[in-house]
């Protein structure tokens, strides 16, 4: 189920030949790229989906974004999540993949849609107002204190 391309950005599975590229990003937790790699490879498998590669239509890697399996106080929600390497921040990319993302959990019959961000990550937060999402409660969550925005998406 990955989203369809928007004027700039391409969607793909991540691949073992994306490991330099993963290993790039700030993806928090501890993981590393190789976890992060089989922890989205296990989602698709499981799920029919996870984060996807984003790059330009030209092949150039920004970064990755799409949908997990997140637990948040007991119960389990479908999340949006997004990546953008460094020298790619601040041009929109987070934005543009997200909102497809959105869309393609709309088509699937996602009805609510979650974002987990630190208290301190104000950019994940704009994206998230950008997409529709507004700040629902504030959870502990994998250490420390997270936000969780939320949009519904039935139609």
């Amino acid at each position: 189920m990955l989203p369809a391309a928007t004027p700039r950005l391409r969607f793909r599975e991540m691949t073992e030949a994306d490991f330099s590229d993963i290993a790039t990003l700030d993806l928090g937790g501890s993981r590393g790229p190789a976890g992060w790699l089989e922890w989205n490879r296990r989602n698709y498998a499981e799920h029919g989906f996870g984060l996807w590669i984003i790059e330009s239509h030209s092949g150039v890697f920004v970064g990755d974004c799409g949908l997990t399996m997140q637990e948040v106080e007991g119960k389990w929600f479908v999340e949006a999540g997004w990546h953008v390497r460094s020298d790619r921040r601040r041009q929109g990319y987070a934005a543009e993949a997200a909102a497809a993302v959105c869309d393609g959990a709309r088509d699937a019959g996602v009805e609510h849609l979650i974002a987990i961000i630190r208290p301190d990550n104000v950019a994940s937060q704009g994206v998230a107002a950008k997409i529709g999402m507004v700040l629902e409660h504030e959870v502990h969550k994998n250490g420390g204190p997270a936000l969780v925005f939320g949009v519904n998406l039935a139609r």
